[in-house]
């Protein structure tokens, strides 16, 4: 059941492959922008996936995030997803990532509720 206020943090190691300079989004071997972008909407969509039936399932609409300071490689960061909002099938959720220093991202991600057979279907 989707509840406002349910949160879940996930986290990883930042390795060669999260870095700016393998996204090709810059040249350092520091925590990429879109390597944070997609942990915050994991949480989001891990978040929703484990209060939704095995029948439904959610796409990400909408992403509206800061990178606010850099993390290097070898450090674990954290992805924290909120649900703050819910309009029929559309979820709003409030994200931050931090690593062991504190917070080093933050915004909002929507994600939408659909059937992931009917969606496949509708786009092939």
């Amino acid at each position: 059941m989707m509840e406002i206020g349910k949160k879940l943090i996930i986290e990883k190691l930042v390795t060669e492959t999260d870095t700016a300079a393998y996204y090709g989004s810059g040249l350092l071997h520091v925590f990429a922008t879109p390597a944070m972008i997609a942990l915050m909407e994991q949480s989001a969509h891990l978040l929703a996936k484990f209060s939704l039936p095995e029948t439904q399932d959610t796409v990400g609409i909408e992403v509206n995030v800061k990178h606010t300071r850099a993390t290097p490689m070898g450090t674990k960061v954290y992805a924290e997803a909120e649900l703050i909002l819910i309009e029929g099938k559309k979820l709003t959720f409030s994200v931050v990532a931090f690593d062991e220093q504190g917070e080093i991202g933050k915004g909002t991600h929507m994600r939408y509720i659909i059937n992931p057979a009917k969606y496949m279907h509708n786009i092939s």
